[in-house]
């Protein structure tokens, strides 16, 4: 009878510990609220890795372009007379040849022209006949919203 018995209880614990299994099954949940938090992260912070260089943009009235599938072409007079190719700077003479270069690899001939305000008009247009000349005819001036609108008045 006493035999018996401790089989029953071996039954018992046995059916315990196979109660108490390690599940087999993944929780998602804190792995889709890590990637949502890196997701924002990202978000927040492309736009910031974009500027490249510091320029003091000069202020105009105009609404923002629309986002093209492609990253247009930035190119980037600085105060100090300097020429920025994307973030690398260029010599004015070896801008033409770069810019075909460039054209040749590429499906869209929108550029972004970014230049200081202090820049002489001379100057800009200079780099724009470079940007015609290397095959890019959609030449966009970047500028930064907040500068003074010209409203037609009837006096």
């Amino acid at each position: 009878m006493g035999a018996g018995t401790l089989q029953r209880s071996d039954k018992r614990r046995g059916r315990r510990r196979s109660g108490h299994r390690p599940m087999s099954e993944i929780n998602v949940t804190p792995f889709v609220d890590v990637m949502l938090v890196l997701l924002i992260i990202f978000m927040v912070a492309a736009p910031l890795l974009t500027t490249g260089v510091p320029v003091e943009l000069p202020k105009t009235a105009a609404s923002a372009l629309p986002a093209e599938e492609e990253q247009p072409l930035t190119i980037t007079l600085t105060a100090d007379d300097k020429v920025i190719l994307q973030e690398t700077e260029v010599e004015l003479e070896t801008l033409v040849p770069k810019l075909r270069a460039i054209a040749a690899e590429r499906d869209n001939d929108k550029v972004f022209l970014r230049a200081d305000g202090a820049i002489p008009y001379e100057r800009v247009m200079v780099v724009m006949g470079a940007l015609n000349a290397g095959g890019f005819y959609s030449i966009g001036l970047v500028t930064d919203s907040g500068g003074p609108e010209l409203n037609e008045t009837d006096e």
